[in-house]
Formats: structure tokens, sequence, C-alpha cells
């Protein structure tokens, strides 16, 4: 160790004169940039990462970005879903009841046909499987 310390103190003196005072103030000149350079770049390097990937980033602004146009893309759909229901509720208003729309819905919840119409019976699953 003492032969390296010598060889530094050689290579910061001038010309190779052994002056401590000399060698303290190269090393103050040369250690202490360094680390100034060494926590400015940290600290620039932590604003960095943060302003790509932080809570308000850019990436962050990205996804939201994309989550914005999923959100606006189904309030679309159930902008016009709304409109069908309300433009069929429009319809069953007292003074002005569809009568199709009507008979359709008693149907429906009746489960009852009328005379007109066509019924093709299917078979079920239930007799499918009990004839194999």
């Amino acid at each position: 160790i003492w032969k390296i310390e010598k060889i530094f103190n050689f290579l910061l003196t001038h010309m190779g004169k052994s002056c401590s005072m000399v060698i303290r103030r190269r090393w103050r000149a040369i250690v202490f940039p360094l680390i100034l350079y060494a926590v400015s770049g940290s600290v620039t390097s932590y604003f960095v990462w943060h302003a790509n990937n932080g809570e308000r980033g850019l990436k962050t602004k990205d996804e939201n970005q994309l989550r914005l146009q999923a959100l606006s893309e189904e309030l679309a759909s159930l902008q016009s879903d709304r409109k069908a229901w309300q433009r069929r509720v429009d319809m069953m208003r007292a003074e002005t009841i569809d009568r199709d729309l009507l008979d359709e819905q008693a149907r429906i919840i009746l489960g009852r046909m009328g005379k007109t119409d066509l019924v093709i019976p299917l078979q079920s699953v239930f007799t499918i499987e009990t004839k194999r």
C-alpha cells in the first residue's frame, strides 16, 4: 500500500516533488468535482426515471389514454343500448301503445302463441340423450 501511495503522490505532484500540500489540493481538485458530478447525475436520473415511470409519468399517461378510449367506447355502446330501450319504453306509453310490441311481450311472458303463428317443434336435448 505504501508503494501505491508513493506512486499516486508522485503522479499528483509537480514533476515528482513531494509536497503534501500540493497533493491534498490536487486530491480535492479531482475528487470533489467527481463527487459533485456523481450526486448531480444521481439526482437527475432519479427525476428522469420518475418522469417516465412515476405515478404521473409518461407511461402512466399512455395507460390512462388507452383506458379512457376503452371507457369511451363502452359509454357509446351503453348510450346506444339506452336509446334502444328508451324507444321501446316510449312505444309502451299509454297514449301511443305499439300493438305488435305489446303482443310480443305478452306472448313471451305468458308462453302463449297466436292463431296465425307457425310452431315448429324441436326435439329437446333430454329426449335425444334418452334415445341413445
